[in-house]
């Protein structure tokens, strides 16, 4: 049985400070600003706001996987962006929003296998001698699956867009939007609803 007094606050820091929110932004802002002709301002932003956001940190020695992915993805695009034709470049106007959306569900699932990527910022503020308690682990392994599943569904959505222009609006917006509330909300409340079961 955990002790309700070792794991009530770290279960709940998986999500504290905005830390993991703060390194799904540039992803937002891209999927956000990314369309047709917008898409290398798209990722300029992107890049711009992975540094901003993630440079003190690496300054201080800490790479978190989804940063690091991040700054090397928006600035491959960059980079795509100044150096090929417009024709050249065609399946990423078309596909950007659907690359970047199953680029974050693959660095998710993915760290399930190794490190779930939410653990790297739950540590910041968890004691070290719970980081590898069955709550704390729990925890994190879901949170990464929840938002591993909702770029998943987001990709699929954004694909859609591009085979259903005319619903454009509900498979770019209204279904990705739904999807991120879906995965906050869970985030900040999954980690207390598991805690009360466990205890």
């Amino acid at each position: 049985m955990v002790q309700p007094t070792a794991t009530k606050a770290p279960a709940r820091k998986p999500v504290s400070g905005g830390g993991v929110f703060f390194s799904f932004a540039p992803w937002i802002i891209f999927g956000v600003v990314a369309g047709p002709s917008t898409w290398e301002y798209a990722a300029l932003a992107a890049l711009v706001a992975s540094v901003v956001l993630s440079g003190q940190d690496m300054l201080h020695g800490k790479l978190r996987v989804l940063d690091m992915t991040g700054i090397v993805f928006f600035a491959v695009l960059s980079v795509l962006g100044l150096a090929l034709s417009r024709g050249q470049l065609l399946w990423v106007e078309t596909y950007a929003q659907v690359i970047s959306n199953g680029l974050v569900a693959a660095v998710a699932f993915g760290s399930l296998f190794a490190d779930p990527f939410t653990a790297q910022y739950a540590r910041e503020t968890t004691p070290r001698e719970l980081w590898h308690s069955p709550v704390f682990t729990h925890i994190n392994r879901v949170l990464t699956a929840v938002w591993g599943t909702a770029f998943a569904l987001m990709a699929i959505s954004t694909w859609l867009a591009v085979l259903l222009p005319a619903q454009d609006d509900w498979f770019n917006w209204v279904i990705p939007i739904a999807l991120l509330v879906v995965a906050v909300k869970f985030t900040e409340r999954y980690p207390e609803s598991y805690k009360a079961r466990v205890t």
